[in-house]
């Protein structure tokens, strides 16, 4: 699992996320703001700024050209970054590297996005990220569209998430929560190394406060550290998850977004990264509990 941990994000408290998530959604409804990213073209970004988490994880902060525009991302959507940072052609230039990702920051946050990044030793565009210093840039396309949330199309949905897959996941419970006339109810079982490594805890428990009938949030860690710990321990289980998540039908949904060992274990790999749309043959723990390819989405 990807080690991560929240404190330098606690700058910000849960109950005002909260609020803003539900004053974005209003706002958002009224009149659409520029946009910072293009889904068409490639638009370089500068970093801004970088924020230690871990030894090996850090919030990638880069800003827009214009201060007033939003990420324009839509639910549920990612982006694409790229680099070159491929092989060396007969030319001595690099071939292209793509890679996904999903803001941490809100749809609605102006002048600048979010991303949290893990360096992986063997990962080209991870490692690019950690070469980054502020002042560099980076290019970006997205919007681009995964799979289209439409309000009450389930009635429940499930979430399986690993460390930083926790972002794609928060943008879909954001948007069910700031809806009133919304009433999908969301289960959460989120998996991380542990306690202290739970990315954005406090606002996620802030969620599932001000809105106890329609979201939980389910805790795996692979070791707990207090005797105080009430959640899972060890691998996410068959038995976990059948405890927290929708049964299989035609209403309801599971998501599924962590690192390759998850997807292995719980759903089967995904396609190749450099296409944001590959699923892959449905595997793992959920295909055991019967739930289908029409059922299941790997963000």
């Amino acid at each position: 699992m990807q080690r991560l941990r929240s404190t330098a994000l606690r700058r910000t408290g849960p109950v005002a996320l909260a609020a803003a998530a539900g004053a974005w959604y209003s706002a958002a409804q009224a009149e659409a703001p520029a946009t910072g990213l293009d889904p068409k073209n490639w638009v370089p970004l500068k970093l801004v700024s970088t924020i230690p988490l871990t030894d090996n994880t850090s919030i990638y902060r880069f800003a827009f050209s214009d201060p007033e525009a939003t990420s324009g991302m839509t639910v549920a959507s990612c982006l694409l970054t790229k680099a070159a940072i491929g092989s060396e052609k007969a030319d001595g230039s690099r071939g292209n590297v793509l890679r996904p990702y999903t803001p941490l920051s809100s749809p609605g946050q102006k002048g600048y996005m979010d991303l949290a990044v893990k360096v992986y030793p063997e990962g080209k565009m991870s490692q690019h990220f950690a070469s980054l210093k502020p002042g560099d840039t980076l290019e970006f396309k997205g919007p681009i569209l995964k799979i289209a949330y439409k309000p009450n199309q389930y009635d429940t949905i499930g979430m399986v998430a690993g460390g930083t897959g926790i972002t794609p996941m928060l943008q879909v419970v954001d948007e069910i929560l700031a809806n009133p006339a919304d009433k999908t109810k969301v289960s959460l079982v989120f998996g991380n190394v542990t306690e202290s490594d739970i990315l954005l805890k406090e606002q996620i428990e802030a969620r599932a406060k001000a809105h106890p009938g329609r979201f939980s949030v389910y805790y795996v860690v692979d070791k707990a550290t207090t005797s105080k710990w009430d959640g899972g321990v060890g691998y996410v289980t068959k038995d976990m998850l059948t405890s927290k998540l929708p049964a299989p039908s035609d209403k309801s949904m599971v998501y599924v977004c962590g690192p390759p060992p998850m997807y292995k274990a719980v759903c089967g790999p995904k396609g190749t990264p450099e296409d944001p749309k590959a699923q892959g043959e449905l595997g793992g723990l959920l295909s055991e509990m019967g739930y289908t390819s029409q059922c299941v989405f790997k963000f």
